[in-house]
């Protein structure tokens, strides 16, 4: 967990040099910062995106995952949440970070990968590279959205957490296609979050966090199939 906390810690330190930087920025200049995120956020969802062992699983995961997700409400669920914790005032924007920075922060390959790596063999390194990334990430992200991003530690300690302390029951149950099924999902959810960074078009990412769970299922089911 040693690595999973330093990568928190690297988030928190990130959203405090952010907050300090925008008190000093004009709008225009939020919206220069706005489009440098999503372009870049868009970059990495398809970098990763075009690593997915098949199109078609990855499609079922979505469909299924956003069927369910918008049946459950997460995205509105935890929108509220944020809100009754950053108040009346502001507090639509401090859910909005955190949920954004949640899903920047938590659906890569580095973050499965790396927390697996440093549970079952103790190689930090993946995530010590991911913490550098995401303290960068998360001074651009706490000079447009505000102190809500620091409310990811949150998802990084449970999402991480959750892979390193299993990870070497995971890892052989999840297998490569899995993993990459996983990351590649997350890299479409992405570009997803990015299309509202560049305000081309608001989609409600959160509902599609099942996907992410189904996409190692959709790609397992994919590899019966006489193709």
């Amino acid at each position: 967990m040693i690595a999973t906390v330093i990568n928190a810690l690297a988030v928190l330190v990130g959203t405090a040099a952010g907050l300090l930087l925008r008190k000093n920025i004009s709008p225009s200049f939020k919206t220069i910062v706005m489009t440098s995120s999503g372009v870049v956020t868009l970059v990495l969802g398809l970098q990763m995106a075009f690593e997915m062992p098949s199109a078609i699983a990855a499609l079922f995961a979505l469909l299924l995952g956003g069927f369910i997700g918008h049946a459950l409400r997460i995205e509105d669920r935890v929108l509220s949440i944020g809100q009754r914790l950053g108040g009346r005032e502001g507090g639509g924007e401090f859910a909005k970070g955190f949920l954004d920075a949640s899903l920047l922060f938590c659906t890569g390959s580095m973050s499965i990968v790396g927390a697996i790596e440093a549970g079952t063999v103790g190689d930090y390194e993946l995530i010590l590279i991911k913490s550098i990334m995401d303290g960068f990430m998360a001074i651009v992200f706490a000079a447009s959205y505000g102190k809500g991003v620091a409310a990811s530690v949150v998802t990084i300690l449970v999402y991480q957490g959750f892979f390193t302390l299993l990870g070497g029951w995971l890892e052989p149950v999840l297998g490569s296609d899995g993993i990459a099924a996983m990351s590649a999902t997350g890299g479409l959810l992405l570009v997803f979050l990015a299309l509202g960074l560049l305000d081309i078009r608001h989609i409600q990412t959160g509902n599609f966090l099942p996907a992410l769970a189904l996409a190692p299922v959709t790609q397992h089911l994919y590899s019966f199939l006489p193709l």
